[in-house]
């Protein structure tokens, strides 16, 4: 079947063939719990994060890039994937956190289909979506954990492999946006949206672009501010990103979300850039 998941449509038959994503069938990085995502994701437990290998987006400064760009990890079946769902639930996660999960949906979707842990479902995502496919999702995932990166096309021309990437993210958080919250009385997430933007480097004045935006969502959404801009990936022709967000580039973007009066909101420390929060690799 031609994939046609991700707003780039390469077509490609994943089968055994690689997409734009640069993957085929299903491959995994990592899953395990993890207790670094927003208060009421990872909770007390720990979130149940299973890291997809594969990227249409190819951002140049990405965390994750051994995962998205080099792809270490291992290739299992659909039903395997759904064995990893309960095995994450038996061990005690508080959801089943799909991170990067664009390009697999369908698979996601037959392994859900085998077997539904008895925990919320997160769609962990770069926000590069099509509507269409979020609506398969909507029928899925309980919780949205989304990413804005940029409005400015000019950021995501310089710093992705997609100038649209704003063109198909602006509209998909709309729709993510939708989902309705609910909150256990123990502040344990059981649905919603979360909307994250990281603040890099130069790149303020699109900060205040999107905090504008994601303010404007609802009072329901929750918006997650992240600090944690540490250089890595392919930069060496960026010279910008090659140190972390100054204090007081992070601070314009904090008043900014202060200015909203906003209650839902998450604010990263200014001293959490530090590569330690990366998960090992080791599935």
């Amino acid at each position: 079947m031609e994939c046609r998941q991700c707003p780039v449509e390469c077509r490609a038959d994943r089968k055994d063939k690689k997409g734009a994503c640069g993957t085929s069938g299903i491959k995994l990085a990592r899953a395990g719990l993890h207790p670094y995502e927003e208060p009421p994701i990872s909770f007390n437990g720990g979130s149940g994060c299973v890291f997809f290998c594969g990227c249409s987006l190819k951002c140049v400064f990405c965390q994750n890039y051994d995962v998205s760009r080099v792809r270490v990890g291992r290739e299992i079946t659909v039903t395997e994937l759904s064995d990893v769902f309960k095995k994450l639930e038996d061990e005690g996660a508080e959801n089943i956190n799909l991170v990067n999960p664009t390009h697999y949906l369908y698979e996601i979707a037959r392994a859900l289909d085998i077997y539904r842990p008895n925990v919320p479902i997160v769609y962990n995502t770069h926000g590069y979506e099509k509507i269409e496919q979020l609506k398969l999702a909507d029928e899925l995932v309980d919780i949205y954990l989304t990413d804005l990166k940029f409005i400015d096309s000019a950021l995501a021309r310089r710093y992705t492999a997609r100038e649209d990437y704003a063109k198909f993210a602006v509209p998909a958080t709309e729709f993510m946006a939708k989902k309705s919250l609910k909150m256990r009385e123990d502040g344990k997430m059981l649905s919603g949206c979360i909307v994250r933007h990281l603040v890099l480097p130069l790149a303020v004045y699109d900060s205040l672009a999107v905090v504008d935006f994601v303010c404007g969502l609802g009072e329901d959404v929750y918006l997650s501010l992240m600090s944690q801009y540490t250089p890595c990936g392919e930069i060496s022709s960026f010279p910008e990103l090659k140190r972390k967000i100054t204090r007081r580039e992070y601070e314009r973007v904090v008043n900014a979300v202060k200015s909203h009066n906003k209650e839902r909101v998450f604010l990263q420390d200014y001293d959490s850039a530090d590569l330690s929060y990366v998960p090992k690799w080791d599935f």
